[in-house]
């Protein structure tokens, strides 16, 4: 490993258990340094002014300053602090965390229940590979191997990994990407449905992309995979129907797609489409996670690629890892068009980067040009 200087954590939480899990993981990982703990907002704020911190894990529920309350001033504090809101998965702190990432947080993280050991596993793991991710001071290594602690084997972090470019599979072929943004609205295909992949950095992103299609006309459906957990796609859902100004639900197993309805996967649940005679369907299964996501984009696109073939226009907005890549690479092989967002608009670029570096995207395109893109795509 080529040393540079560790990732400066601090955990906010008051709850003894939950900083003790999260020491318990972090402590076994040597890019990691935990700078300080707070047991509520305003003890955060006090320590944040005197300690150095790149990457702050926030509870919603403390004492003297909750979570949302302190927010702001933690981020006025520190100009560059990136913070990863950690709650429990009811809807009133899904609701909290969306605010929290209107506000300026970047991440959520959903809280172990105790009496759920392979809960604590997931917990694990996502704890560092969401600060490996969000940190610009990131070390520069090689592959890292498993970190074993007393608790859970933790795989290595897609953040902590080199990427590795997702490869197209057999005739698929290889794309070359249109040199302007104004070479991609003018060559984007017309589309009988738009898909689009998301994680770290999706919520405002996908906000932020429908704001700018509001007033436009949906004419094809749209399909979102966001990695998230239960309760938080329901609230993402509601903030996409109010931001877009036309229905955006979880999609339900079973139901009929329609033109101009955005459908999102249910958090803990793949979606699917199905063709039954003339007719297109939601399929919602609990199949093993892919790429350690379920929801996962892959098996969204493996679906619409074979139903709509080149009529598929699929966008990946940031995200970490690569999961939508070998789904991307489906759409490719199907003759469907895939964009993808840029490195400088990325929360993180993960997600793109393994569908840029394996010549899938046809357009890579900031995110301010993406509404254009789909919606000439949708001819609106």
């Amino acid at each position: 490993m080529n040393e540079i200087s560790k990732i400066r954590v601090m955990l906010v939480d008051d709850s003894a258990i939950v900083r003790g899990l999260m020491q318990r993981a972090l402590k076994a990982d040597p890019e990691i340094e935990i700078v300080g703990t707070a047991v509520d907002g305003q003890m955060a704020i006090d320590t944040l002014k005197r300690t150095p911190t790149d990457v702050l894990v926030l509870d919603i529920e403390m004492p003297v300053k909750d979570g949302l309350t302190a927010l702001p001033e933690l981020l006025q504090a520190s100009p560059g602090l990136k913070v990863i809101m950690a709650s429990t998965l009811t809807l009133r702190n899904a609701g909290i965390s969306m605010r929290a990432m209107e506000l300026g947080a970047m991440d959520y993280l959903a809280k172990p229940s105790a009496a759920k050991p392979d809960e604590v596993e997931v917990f694990y793991r996502e704890l560092i590979s969401k600060i490996k991710a969000l940190s610009a001071r990131r070390l520069r290594s090689t592959l890292t191997p498993p970190v074993a602690t007393a608790a859970a084997t933790i795989p290595p972090s897609s953040a902590s990994m080199a990427p590795r470019p997702a490869m197209a599979p057999s005739g698929a072929g290889l794309v070359t990407p249109l040199a302007t943004a104004q070479e991609a609205l003018m060559q984007v295909p017309r589309a009988q449905a738009i898909a689009i992949a998301s994680s770290t950095g999706g919520p405002q992103a996908l906000l932020t992309l429908f704001a700018a299609l509001k007033g436009r006309a949906i004419s094809t459906p749209i399909f979102i995979t966001q990695h998230m957990p239960p309760n938080f796609t329901t609230i993402l859902a509601e903030h996409i129907t109010k931001t877009l100004g036309a229905d955006c639900h979880e999609g339900v197993d079973g139901e009929e797609v329609k033109p101009g309805i955005v459908y999102l996967a249910p958090g803990d649940y793949h979606m699917i489409a199905e063709r039954q005679g003339p007719a297109v369907r939601i399929r919602l299964n609990q199949n093993p996670p892919e790429n350690f996501c379920r929801p996962s984009a892959d098996p969204m696109l493996r679906s619409l690629a074979a139903i709509y073939g080149n009529k598929l226009v699929a966008v990946v907005l940031t995200g970490m890892g690569s999961d939508g890549a070998p789904g991307a690479a489906d759409v490719v092989k199907a003759g469907g068009t895939v964009a993808a967002q840029n490195e400088a608009t990325c929360v993180v670029y993960g997600m793109p980067r393994a569908v840029v570096e394996a010549k899938l995207a046809r357009a890579i395109l900031p995110l301010d040009q993406m509404a254009p893109y789909i919606a000439k795509a949708m001819g609106a």
